[in-house]
């Protein structure tokens, strides 16, 4: 039977991405490929898809023609019962203008919550790499009556100043307080070296929603965005509440991988996502049936492997031919090519990208069509990589979309 009243999902997807530069200079943030077959906005998706929310609006802005196509082209719903996940750009409802913050651009959108007229609204982030059963979190929101619940997960406190940063009341529900990316983050009572933070997730009742949003909007000296203002102001009202990540059950998680989250924000955390793919026993496991990450790949050919061609703790994707490489520790897309005598070792290989005989790679990400002629080498040399490439603060070498690499 289909479940009635649902709440309307909101996935925020206009991230630029700096950080993520140069994987991001001609392409959205939520649109960066990952783990050799998705792209970063298939998680969240899939974890409300899992979960029977079907009815999603996905806001974009910057650079999004990629991933509005994938958006439309992987995420068919059924009509039949008026279900849709939709790309929705920019479209300066409000005057000529583009979307200030998060907070703006749902303002910005309020004739999709009309038309739905929901009584919650999930407001989702889309550039995480996590599972997460979100109907868990939507039914503590119903209990609790909270104005909004704010999903958060518990980062050691010397990595919290990249959050937004939660202060319980002694319920250990109620928010007490909300620090925006603070200097000097707040330990957890009784665990001092940790911090609670949010995972840019959010559930709002759809009256203190948009309340907030008019008087923010109205605010001058507001960022209009939901950490920095939203989500103050409601805790100040008393109306947010958090919801403990280390509480949500996903079907067929194992105890390594509960609770795995990521921000992929950065080049070394995003390579970093992508070394715990592909350990003997993996930190997050892309093979959970039960919770499966969907997307919609090309129709290629399985891999190949020739010439004695070989992958160890490697993930290889459709369509790839590795003619007499070896590869080690390395994420390969679909669409690889890899020559004989060629050795990658920990690397992150995109969609199309093709090394040539006896080139090497090591701790490098290669983007998309990508050409290494034969006999060429990165990651051997780092002051002479930083001459021609990106080189990420831990030392990974980023080589640009479609950049052709010679010896």
């Amino acid at each position: 039977m289909a479940r009635l009243d649902l709440p309307l999902g909101i996935v925020l997807a206009g991230g630029e991405g700096k950080r993520l530069m140069p994987l991001t200079a001609d392409r959205a943030k939520p649109a960066v490929p990952f783990g050799g077959a998705y792209r970063l906005v298939d998680f969240v998706l899939s974890n409300l898809v899992n979960a029977g929310f079907l009815r999603i609006a996905v806001l974009t802005q910057y650079k999004s023609h990629s991933l509005d196509r994938h958006i439309t082209t992987t995420w068919r719903m059924s009509t039949l019962l008026g279900n849709y996940i939709t790309p929705v750009p920019a479209q300066q409802r409000l005057g000529p203008r583009w979307y200030t913050g998060s907070a703006d651009a749902i303002l910005q959108n309020f004739n999709l919550i009309q038309d739905e007229n929901p009584k919650h609204i999930l407001v989702f982030g889309a550039d995480h790499v996590y599972r997460m059963n979100p109907d868990q979190m939507y039914q503590q929101h119903l209990q609790t009556g909270a104005g909004v619940t704010v999903a958060a997960i518990r980062v050691p406190r010397k990595s919290a100043s990249d959050f937004g940063v939660i202060e319980l009341a002694e319920d250990g529900m109620t928010i007490k307080a909300f620090h925006e990316k603070p200097a000097n983050p707040p330990g957890m009572p009784g665990n001092p070296d940790w911090s609670l933070v949010s995972m840019g997730n959010y559930i709002f009742r759809r009256d203190a929603l948009e309340s907030a949003l008019i008087d923010d909007s109205q605010n001058i000296e507001s960022r209009h965005d939901l950490g920095s203002n939203i989500i103050p102001m409601m805790t100040k009202d008393g109306v947010a509440k958090a919801y403990d990540f280390a509480n949500n059950i996903v079907p067929g998680e194992t105890a390594r991988d509960k609770g795995y989250w990521r921000d992929v924000g950065t080049i070394d955390s995003y390579y970093e996502a992508h070394m715990d793919l592909v350990s003997v026993h993996p930190i997050f496991n892309l093979y959970n049936r039960n919770w499966p990450i969907l997307t919609n790949p090309p129709s290629l050919p399985p891999a190949k492997f020739s010439e004695n061609g070989r992958a160890f703790d490697s993930i290889v994707g459709a369509g790839s031919i590795i003619a007499g490489g070896v590869l080690s520790n390395t994420v390969a897309s679909y669409d690889v090519l890899v020559g004989k005598d060629a050795v990658i070792e920990g690397s992150v290989l995109m969609p199309s990208v093709r090394i040539g005989e006896k080139a090497k790679v090591k701790s490098a990400i290669l983007d998309k069509n990508v050409i290494i002629e034969p006999g060429a080498e990165i990651g051997f040399d780092v002051e002479r990589d930083r001459e021609r490439f990106t080189v990420s603060e831990g030392g990974i070498i980023v080589v640009g979309k479609g950049e052709v690499v010679t010896p």
